[in-house]
């Protein structure tokens, strides 16, 4: 380890030239240094329960609504003004958040289609204020 560290700092380069950040560089040109991914605008646009159910196994969905009832174990009923589906929210997912009947929450996951039917696999949800 001391052998390259001193290999580098004799061929004059530094940690920080070798160890940039990669990341999304924007049409106008500009470098957005961050720990990676996409910086730019994003496709988040809700969509309705209806529509959900028209997708294709994983595709992802964005909900927001009301979770109306608990079906199962991490099974809940989910309702919008165009319907109801199933979400399965895995512990985790919750993060410490109460979210009641009357509270509007927005998800995020995938649909999830299976020979019994089809249900949103949720990986993040959000209560709405």
């Amino acid at each position: 380890m001391k052998k390259t560290l001193i290999a580098f700092m004799l061929t004059g380069l530094s940690f920080g030239a070798v160890a940039q950040q990669q990341g999304f560089v924007s049409a106008d040109g500009q470098q957005r240094y961050s720990a990676g991914g996409f910086a730019g605008p994003a496709s988040s646009a809700a969509t309705s329960v209806a529509e959900a159910k028209k997708q294709w196994d994983d595709a992802w969905v964005v909900l927001e609504g009301n979770i109306i009832r608990q079906v199962g174990h991490e099974l809940y009923e989910f309702r919008d003004n165009s319907g109801t589906v199933y979400v399965e929210i895995d512990h985790k997912y919750w993060m410490g958040q109460s979210v009641s009947p009357t509270d509007k929450v927005r998800i995020e996951g995938e649909v999830d289609r299976d020979w019994d039917g089809m249900n949103i696999d949720v990986k993040n949800i959000r209560v709405l204020k």
